[in-house]
């Protein structure tokens, strides 16, 4: 039998099918006494614990912008880096303000956009 390359394994495995792959997973599994599951490292274990505890993926969390500071071309360049939106839209929202600027999204990541528009000059909210 030919050895196959790593270039024809890939290959034939972006051809497979989802329970192709699992069965495939599952057969490696059982011939080779392993798991397809990573290892924990011991030392990480009470951070493991505050992490099941914490809520997982997107929450309905809220990022309001409450007020704009002095800098509004600042605040204006860090909503539209945010969200996404061309020029003129960032400015309506923030013309608009109070309003969401982002809804439905993780804590972290309220967080990190909460310090970009503080430091913008931005009063932020997150809810």
């Amino acid at each position: 039998m030919a050895k196959l390359t790593i270039a024809e394994i890939i290959a034939s495995l972006k051809e497979m099918t989802l329970l192709e792959l699992n069965d495939l997973v599952k057969a490696v599994e059982t011939e080779f006494g392993v798991t397809a599951a990573a290892p924990v490292a011991a030392a990480a274990g009470p951070a493991v614990e505050e992490e099941e505890s914490a809520p997982k993926g997107p929450v309905d969390v809220s990022l309001f912008l409450k007020a704009v500071g002095s800098s509004k071309v600042a605040v204006i360049k860090a909503v539209q880096a945010i969200t996404g939106l061309g020029l003129m839209d960032a400015k309506k929202l923030v013309d608009g303000a109070p309003v969401a600027i982002k809804e439905k999204i993780s804590p972290v990541e309220a967080e990190e956009h909460k310090k970009a528009l503080v430091t913008a000059g931005a009063e932020v909210e997150i809810k």
